[in-house]
Parts: C-alpha cells; structure tokens; sequence
C-alpha cells in the first residue's frame, strides 16, 4: 500500500472538510476517528478523493498508514481531548514525527505541548485555522507557531491548501510556541467586535430608522461594494434576506436575541489585560454577547424601565453616517487588536510579522476585507506606529470620526446600546488627548497610598503635601 503524506484524526466537520482539501490538492491522507463507524462512513462518501484517503480503524495503523518522518494533524475539542491524544500517540510514533493541533487551543496549553515535545519528541506545531466549514473544504487562513523547522516540513501541504489571495498562500509562520494559536485568538476576538459593531448598525437601522429586513440587506449589499467589503458584511445583506418558510417572515425578524461563543473571545480580552493592551471593542462585544444570554433579566429590565424611546426623528441620521461610523469602528478596533499583537509579541519573545498576519487574514477567514490589504500595506511602511496614525487610515478616520460620534450620541439619546461602537469611540477621544485626566487618578493613588508620582517640570518620585497630615 502506497503511505500516505499526513495524517488527520478527528472526523467532525472541520476534520472532514479539511482531510478532503488535502487530498484534492493531491496529498494522500490516512484518517482515524475515535469512531470506526465515522471513518469508514467518510472515506466511503469521498467520491472521486477516495482512492487519496486511507481509513484506518486504530492509531497504530494510521501511524503505519503514514510515510516518515510523519506528521497528524489533530482536529479535536480543545483542553484535555488534546492532552489525551497525544498522550496516545506518543508511544507509537519516532521522536522526530511531528503532532500539529488544528483547533482552537488556548495558546498557554499551545507553549506547555511545545516545551513538553522538545524533551524528547514527537515534535509539536499549533495552527490556528480560520474559515469555518467552507473555508476547511476550499481554503483556510491558517496561522503557524512552533519551531519553524517543523514548520517548513508541512508548508508545502499547508501552504496548498490554505486559501489563495493574489496567488498568494493564506499560510504564515507566525513564531515559536503559541504565536500561531495566539494570533488565531486575536483574529477571533476581532470577529467578535466585527460582527458586534454590524449588530449594532443593524439595530440602529431597524429601531431607530424603522427599516424592514429586505432593505437592511440592500443597505449591507451596497456597503459590501465599497470600504467595508468583507466577508461578514456580505453574510449580513444574505441572511437578512432569507424569509422563514413557516412563518413568511423575514428569519431574521424569528432568530431568539440570545448569541451564543466559544469563548475565544474570553481569551483576547484576558490575555489583553494581562498584556496592559487596551482592546475596548473587542471587550464590549464579549460583554455584549453574555448580556444578550440574560434574556429574563433583559425582559424584567424592560417591565422595570420602560422601554427606550427608539425611533429616530426624519433625517437624525443617515445611511452615510452610518457607513462612515462603521468604517471609523473597524479602523479603531482593528488598531486595537494590531496593538494587542505587538505587546505579546514583546512580552513573548515572538517576531511576530505584523504584516503578514493582515495578509494572511486577507482571505480565506472569517474577518477577511478589502481593508486589511490596506492594513499589510500601512504595517510594511511601518510596523510599530499604531494603524490609526498610519496616513492612509488617518485621512479615512479624519473624515468618518464625526459621523461615528453623531451615531454614538443619537444611539444614547435614543436608548438604542451601541457597546462596541461607543468603546471605539471613547478610545479614539483618549487616543488623540494629549493632557488627559490621569493626574487626578496618580494623585488620588498618593493621597491615600503614598504611590508617588511625577511632575509635569521634571523629576519623579514626588509626593504631595497631604502625605505630611497624619
């Protein structure tokens, strides 16, 4: 039997759409699942790919279906499922095979499993793929952290199966350890703000300017042909405007206001505190989507309160500025998480290429938009200034700050939350404050705890005169 060039073990839906991309790029690939029945039921419906996938019933053969030096990718739960696998697979594989975990791990484990391979093999890669469903089956973005001699071993498949921008691979080596599985948490904490931020437009629209369904899709539609191209804008315009066959209402208008996570999300904005790196967009989309689970206490709120006087007056607000607070939004947010990117880079050791983390979100994932072509341009010409002041982004943020403002406001008047866009805003403000209130913070710490602070005329170390009373 002619071996195959990687294996694959864990069959769900991202492992079978995966292992099938693998073999149509022309890779033999050798399957297992923790259920026999499941491999032999995919390697039976693989059509025309079926003659590149070898099922195997036991981990011992699918390391013997696999030519050395091997390498598994996993495509398993995250935490413990992980652990486990590869506690299972150690024993039969040589110190110089390779394990890459495909899921969404938590980049801690990811440096732990890293430091643990290195003792003594097999060796270990974490690959942050992005893409859902479709992207595993025609092309993902996919992230890469671990030694980058492991790396090179499996770019080619990688490389081959990754989604194609310009020609180009949606494949990156990101850095050692965690990097690649770090950087797929950033990119999930973004898709949070992102989707966040088209809710809260969408909300806007459909309360404040009392817009149906199908009209809301023709405004996203329209926007998907301008700045805010991207993949969540266009699958916002499609499903508001699907009508649900029992109720011939617009499926958007029956959808329960209850959304659900991961908590990948969770993992940005921890690791961003840790990391003394402001993310206030992606911290108010996570803080929105576990509001939105409290829906019996949403409903009392309302018996309590009221509900807020929504509808705009004609004319408060238009498209345009909505589309320009948009614009304004993803700007900032997305400074925010490129910011974010460079502090653990600092504090991890990683060389993490910034613009090739934006080209490598190009296509192929989730948050892929035209503008994050603009963004690899403006992290090339500089990487350590902050996207906002980057010309290109700073002429767009000059010209659309105003209308996010003018959202932010009319939304508060209105009773209508806008979290994310409104913590955008809020940063932008402190962003560009070159005397800001903190004095008063430094001075509160000194008084009642003699923390010190420095003088705006020179030196540090200095304590106020109330550190004399008592």
């Amino acid at each position: 039997m002619t071996q195959s060039e990687i294996g694959l073990i864990g069959l769900g839906t991202m492992g079978a759409m995966l292992a099938l991309n693998i073999a149509e790029k022309g890779f033999r690939v050798a399957v297992w699942n923790r259920t026999t029945e499941t491999t032999h039921h995919f390697a039976k419906n693989a059509g025309d790919l079926a003659d590149r996938i070898t099922a195997t019933e036991t981990l011992k053969a699918l390391v013997a279906a696999i030519k050395p030096p091997r390498a598994i990718i996993l495509l398993v739960p995250a935490g413990d499922p992980v652990d486990q696998m590869i506690a299972a697979l150690t024993p039969l594989m040589d110190a110089d095979d390779l394990i890459i975990d495909a899921g969404n791990a938590n980049f801690h484990d990811t440096n732990r499993r890293a430091a643990d391979a290195a003792k003594s093999g097999p060796h270990f890669l974490g690959i942050g793929v992005s893409g859902g469903e479709e992207g595993a089956r025609h092309g993902p973005s996919i992230m890469g952290g671990g030694e980058r001699s492991d790396w090179d071993r499996v770019a080619p498949i990688l490389e081959a199966i990754a989604a194609k921008f310009d020609d180009t691979a949606c494949a990156t080596y990101m850095g050692t350890g965690g990097a690649g599985h770090f950087v797929k948490s950033v990119h999930n904490g973004l898709e949070y703000a992102d989707m966040q931020m088209i809710a809260e437009v969408y909300g806007v629209m459909r309360d404040g300017m009392g817009l149906a369904a199908a009209k809301i899709s023709d405004v996203f539609d329209r926007w998907n042909n301008g700045p805010l191209q991207s993949y969540l804008i266009e699958i916002s315009s499609a499903v508001t405007a699907v009508i649900d066959e029992a109720t011939k209402h617009p499926i958007i208008d029956v959808i329960l206001d209850r959304a659900g996570q991961k908590g990948t999300g969770r993992w940005t904005v921890i690791e961003a505190q840790h990391l003394a790196a402001p993310i206030p967009v992606i911290e108010a989309a996570v803080m929105a989507r576990n509001t939105s689970a409290r829906l019996e206490e949403r409903k009392e709120g309302e018996k309590r309160f009221g509900a807020a006087p929504q509808a705009f007056a004609d004319g408060v607000l238009t498209l345009g500025d909505l589309e320009s607070a948009m614009i304004a939004g993803k700007i900032l947010c997305y400074a925010q998480g490129f910011a974010l990117l460079s502090a653990a880079g600092d504090e991890f050791d990683w060389a993490l290429p910034l613009p090739d983390v934006a080209k490598v979100w190009r296509a192929g994932c989730i948050i892929r938009s035209s503008m994050l072509d603009d963004m690899a341009t403006a992290l090339e010409e500089n990487p350590e200034r902050n996207l906002m002041l980057a010309p290109f982004f700073a002429k767009h943020l000059e010209k659309s700050h105003g209308a996010l403002r003018k959202v932010v406001a009319q939304s508060a008047l209105h009773g209508l939350p806008v979290p994310a866009l409104a913590n955008g805003l809020a940063w932008f403000d402190m962003m560009r404050t070159g005397r800001s209130t903190a004095n008063m913070i430094q001075a509160q710490r000194d008084f009642f705890g003699a923390h010190g602070f420095d003088r705006m005329d020179g030196g540090d170390g200095h304590h106020g005169p109330w550190a004399l009373q008592g």
